[in-house]
């Protein structure tokens, strides 16, 4: 019964329709097919009762926090005060544009207002320094990937209630994975910089054949020039370093405010985002002056559209969550695996790439709503840590934002760089897939990375 739900909303996923309607038919269905019709009263009950829950406030508010700053300049602040400190490293502009989406993240929580706001900035500014365009706009995919991960985080909102778990200790337990993974980026662009740089250098050193066939030189066809990376590096002095930091020092201040007053046990996290509201307004549209009227209206109609979606999605799939429930199947399923004889570990790399899978289809928030009621009692019936499986399946959604073809991450850098051809991007996004598996491996063999922070808060 459990296959026939999965397959009815695949049906109802292939014929286009929003993603919430379409998990609202297969909720309907469901019911009809599976429970008494009497049940079928209860429909709105469980719709209620999805979306009746103090925790899930935090989401329109964080998300209207992210508007907020990506309507104004903050995410140019951010990325030149990156710029001003990395500028004599190599691919330091691209490093600069990750550390910028991963102090973004930690004001916004979502990973397309992410790769949105630092993109429109460091995109533009990496390819008139040299930079290709894979490297330009795959540093700004991966990086925007980082709002999911890094606290305040809408999908380990959504994963700690659908779970019961503390969403502080959720947060807490994404913040050092989230620098872990931040440092694997900027890895990866170093050698990625390094390796165009290389095929750069040979290619000046061996003329094209045809030319050389016809006694020209490279410079008479001009054909390693369009070839040679041109990197152009800023200089700053120590005075304007310390001065790009003064500016973003009240983002630092603003994120110490938001999680401060969330591990003190102050305020929930609800209570700290809306805190968090305020003090982005009183900051963006006071002290920097980045937000007029228009814009304001704009960002209201905005996060009502992004929140309604992301509730709507949330309720029905309770809905199914709950018709699974009454059908025992994530209790059976969890039976089932826990008294086969296999490793658990072989369980958990066959649970990762059926959510590999899914991220190839399915936005983040649709996979965590959908499958943690399923997958939650598997996890604690094979001892599993829950706070630790949540970064981890955080980071497998990170792996689905940047593969098509529902990748939102790399349409978001299509409608930046329209001219860059979508195969670019892909290809400039397909090595981090690698790095976030490469992080997934580091935190499966060490996984006191995510426990030891809930573990010293709480």
């Amino acid at each position: 019964m459990g296959g026939l739900i999965a397959g009815m909303g695949i049906v109802f996923f292939m014929t286009g329709m929003p993603i919430a309607f379409a998990l609202g038919m297969t909720a309907v269905v469901s019911i009809l097919l599976f429970l008494d019709p009497s049940e079928f009263e209860l429909f709105g009950k469980f719709l209620y009762d999805a979306t009746n829950n103090f925790g899930l406030l935090a989401i329109p508010l964080f998300v209207l926090m992210g508007n907020l700053f990506g309507g104004s300049a903050a995410s140019k602040q951010l990325f030149q005060a990156g710029e001003a400190w990395l500028n004599k490293v190599r691919g330091g502009l691209g490093m600069s544009s990750v550390l910028a989406s991963s102090v973004f993240a930690a004001l916004t929580g979502s990973s397309p207002a992410t790769a949105a706001a630092i993109g429109r900035v460091a995109v533009p500014e990496m390819r008139s320094r040299g930079y290709s365009a894979r490297v330009a706009t795959g540093a700004v995919a991966a990086g925007g990937t980082l709002g999911i991960l890094i606290p305040p985080s809408v999908t380990l909102i959504l994963y700690g209630i659908a779970s019961e778990e503390s969403i502080g200790q959720l947060f807490a337990a994404g913040i050092i994975p989230g620098i872990m993974v931040t440092a694997l980026f900027c890895v990866w662009i170093f050698i990625a910089v390094t390796l165009e740089q290389r095929k750069a250098a040979r290619e000046v050193a061996t003329p094209p054949l045809a030319s050389a066939n016809a006694g020209e030189t490279p410079a008479s066809t001009g054909s390693t020039t369009s070839h040679t990376p041109a990197y152009v590096i800023p200089e700053y002095t120590w005075g304007q370093r310390f001065a790009s930091l003064a500016k973003i020092l009240p983002f630092g201040v603003l994120i110490f405010a938001i999680l401060g007053v969330l591990y003190t046990g102050i305020a929930t996290p609800s209570e700290a985002a809306a805190v968090g509201v305020v003090l982005v307004l009183l900051l963006v549209g006071v002290a920097y002056r980045g937000l007029g009227l228009k814009q304001f209206v704009h960002v209201l109609l905005e996060t009502t559209s992004q929140s309604t979606m992301i509730l709507m999605i949330t309720a029905f799939s309770a809905v199914i969550a709950t018709v699974l429930s009454f059908l025992s199947v994530p209790q059976d399923l969890a039976l089932m695996v826990t008294e086969m004889e296999v490793n658990r570990w072989v369980i958990m790399i066959v649970i990762n790439l059926f959510l590999l899978v899914m991220g190839l289809f399915l936005p983040p928030v649709s996979i965590i709503v959908m499958v943690t009621p399923v997958l939650y009692p598997l996890i604690v019936g094979l001892g599993f840590d829950p706070i630790w499986f949540g970064i981890i399946m955080t980071l497998n959604m990170e792996m689905g934002l940047i593969t098509p073809p529902v990748g939102l991450n790399l349409y978001v850098l299509k409608g930046i760089a329209p001219d860059v051809p979508l195969k670019e991007i892909l290809i400039g996004s397909v090595p981090y897939v690698g790095v976030l598996a490469v992080g997934i491996t580091i935190l499966s063999i060490f996984p006191g990375i995510v426990t030891w922070l809930p573990q010293l808060l709480y």
